[in-house]
């Protein structure tokens, strides 16, 4: 599909291109009682230069939306910081942005990205946590094998008064079935035995899902270990399931969406598509009827 073509689908799951639309959207859902966490679109820098670029985004970005009271937090993916050319250089851009956050006290969230990157990000993660204990959150994805044998290791690192917090998500990327669960069962099943393992070691749970099942059953955890409201949030993408998301806020659940925008949004674009094709034929039929 043409570029100008993919930009029609995008615009239902992209705030737009500029901090300007990211604000716009944001304020849109904090007046629906709904939080955002933000994120500039990009990931896998090919160089130094742009990984200083997308830092001094980033500082920009937490600078603007804190100023203008937006309820919400930042997400990031490390190799937008060179995760994967210079891991040093990419924990220092990193530890800039969290000492931004920590100021202005907010909160960053490192998104777990592909297979590769796992045991990077968990480094930089538990680095950063003994710094910044109450302004660090990290992604883990149910659909990985080792997932929950991360989350006991994670069990036993000091809290230093602030909760573990984490995002779970089914997960994204491509995986050899030697990594990842393969049947979508599976999945569903790893995610709730991960949420129970969160909820019974007292860890701040993102509960980061468009499945209904997914929902209703984490529901059921939480009146199960009585989690307090203050320990667990919902998460959605931004355009996604909007009727579930404003059940669940309707039922007074926090939610949050996930907003990203950025110049970078065609690879983030492509990967929705493919994970929706039927999108593909939604997009057709709207330039046919526009027409």
């Amino acid at each position: 599909m043409p570029k100008k073509l993919i930009w029609q689908f995008s615009k239902r799951y992209i705030a737009g291109k500029s901090i300007e639309d990211g604000l716009r959207v944001s304020r849109k859902l904090n007046e629906q009682n709904i939080e955002v966490t933000i994120d500039l679109l990009g990931e896998f820098t090919s160089s130094l230069e742009q990984a200083e670029d997308n830092k001094n985004q980033y500082l920009e970005i937490i600078e603007r939306f804190t100023n203008e009271n937006i309820k919400g937090n930042f997400s990031l993916k490390p190799t937008m910081f060179g995760l994967l050319i210079d891991q040093e250089a990419c924990y220092q851009h990193l530890r800039e942005i969290v000492s931004k956050a920590a100021e202005k006290n907010n909160f960053i969230r490192i998104d777990m990205e592909d297979s590769q990157c796992v045991d990077i990000e968990l480094l930089l993660f538990k680095r950063l946590k003994k710094e910044f204990s109450g302004y660090i959150g990290l992604v883990v994805q149910a659909y990985l094998r080792r997932t929950i044998e991360d989350l006991t290791d994670l069990s036993k690192f000091p809290s230093n008064g602030h909760p573990l917090n984490f995002r779970l998500c089914k997960g994204i990327y491509v995986e050899p079935k030697e990594i990842a669960f393969k049947d979508y069962q599976e999945v569903r099943t790893h995610f709730l035995d991960d949420l129970e393992f969160m909820f019974k070691n007292k860890m701040y749970a993102g509960i980061a899902t468009h499945d209904k099942y997914l929902v209703e059953e984490a529901i059921k955890l939480i009146e199960k270990y009585q989690v307090p409201q203050s320990m667990y949030e919902f998460q959605m993408l931004y355009g996604v399931t909007p009727e579930l998301r404003n059940s669940i806020v309707q039922a007074g659940h926090k939610m949050r969406v996930y907003v990203p925008f950025g110049e970078q949004w065609f690879n983030y674009s492509t990967r929705r598509l493919k994970e929706n094709p039927q999108m593909a034929n939604h997009i057709i039929k709207a330039l046919f009827f526009r027409g």
